[in-house]
């Protein structure tokens, strides 16, 4: 299993292991290079849809809170009037045959945590695919759709795309500033500079907008139905389960809240099974809602367990920019 503690030394502090795989860096760094001027100059054919296509992403490896804003997206583009479709990798799943459609039932241990996540939270059409440009090609043929976003596409070049968004960790930024394996970068360094829209996750630089989390009720595993406000836990022991990208930021927001948490951390796109959750002080169980998607079956016997729910909220100059860049590719003013 990987040592998180240990990658986030290496990465995000001043290891003497970044400075040994530095050599192992530079040499991602240039295939990553070869790579973009291969699409950029025409060597690999890039496939331009005959809809707008918006990529979420990000340029590190983790979390960053691609799928909340990804959630946001879908539903403001809902209430300009257009008809969203949602295409993603299905990170995770184990789906014998590409592409493959996501429905709120779906199961994520198949097609993947997140895609089964947006498809319950926006009630959109959804396809996962390792070739992103064929499940856009798949929701446009067999669904309503005249715009799809791409969920973890930045660095799918061969998908054409009119507008790019990353997303970046406020608090961690770029770490050492090294690619992968010496440090979290997966992109050039630079990648974010050539992106139409740079979004924050907790704190945003000049030129960035910030996206913060809002909680939502917290919502039982059993029965969806059934609410209770975060606040109820406050003083109170209780078990807190994440498999994310960036557990801490999830372990800090209840521990601000001054509930006392037993943690639980496991790897991004964990597959769940009940020994992982066998608690035998029967204790109250909060995890998050990604992590909710693969443990509901597990809570049939228990009204202790809990996920939160969270949504982005975007400053008002956020929908007012990508508004004006929907409005020029729709009068061709910009290039694809």
């Amino acid at each position: 299993m990987i040592d998180h503690d240990l990658l986030d030394r290496i990465w995000y502090g001043n290891h003497w292991l970044s400075a040994l795989l530095a050599p192992l860096g530079w040499g991602y760094a240039a295939a990553v290079w070869l790579r973009h001027t291969a699409f950029l100059s025409g060597l690999v054919p890039v496939r331009d849809l005959p809809v707008p296509v918006i990529v979420v992403g990000n340029v590190t490896v983790g979390g960053t809170g691609k799928t909340p804003l990804v959630i946001w997206l879908v539903e403001f583009l809902l209430s300009e009037g257009w008809r969203p479709g949602i295409v993603s990798r299905g990170y995770g799943g184990r789906m014998t045959h590409h592409p493959q459609q996501v429905r709120p039932d779906s199961s994520p241990d198949m097609v993947g945590d997140e895609p089964v996540l947006i498809a319950q939270r926006t009630r959109r059409p959804v396809a996962v695919c390792t070739r992103r440009t064929v499940a856009a090609e798949e929701l446009i043929r067999h669904t309503d759709c005249d715009i799809i976003v791409c969920d973890d596409g930045l660095q799918h070049l061969a998908l054409g795309r009119d507008v790019e968004i990353a997303v970046i960790d406020g608090d961690r930024r770029f770490g050492n500033g090294r690619c992968l394996p010496a440090g979290p970068l997966r992109d050039l360094p630079g990648r974010v500079q050539s992106v139409d829209l740079v979004v924050a996750n907790g704190r945003a630089a000049r030129g960035e907008f910030l996206m913060e989390y809002g909680p939502l009720p917290l919502r039982s595993l059993r029965d969806p139905a059934r609410t209770q406000d975060v606040g109820a836990l406050k003083g109170r022991d209780v078990h807190a389960v994440a498999g994310i990208g960036n557990p801490a930021r999830f372990f800090s927001f209840l521990r601000r809240r001054e509930i006392h948490i037993v943690k639980h951390e496991f790897p991004d796109h964990h597959r769940y099974q009940p020994a992982d959750l066998l608690f035998e002080d029967h204790l109250p169980v909060v995890m998050t809602e990604k992590d909710a998607v693969k443990c509901r079956e597990f809570a049939t016997d228990t009204d202790e367990w809990w996920y939160l729910p969270v949504e982005a909220r975007m400053p008002d100059a956020f929908p007012h920019r990508l508004r004006n860049l929907l409005r020029e590719i729709a009068n061709g003013q910009k290039a694809a």
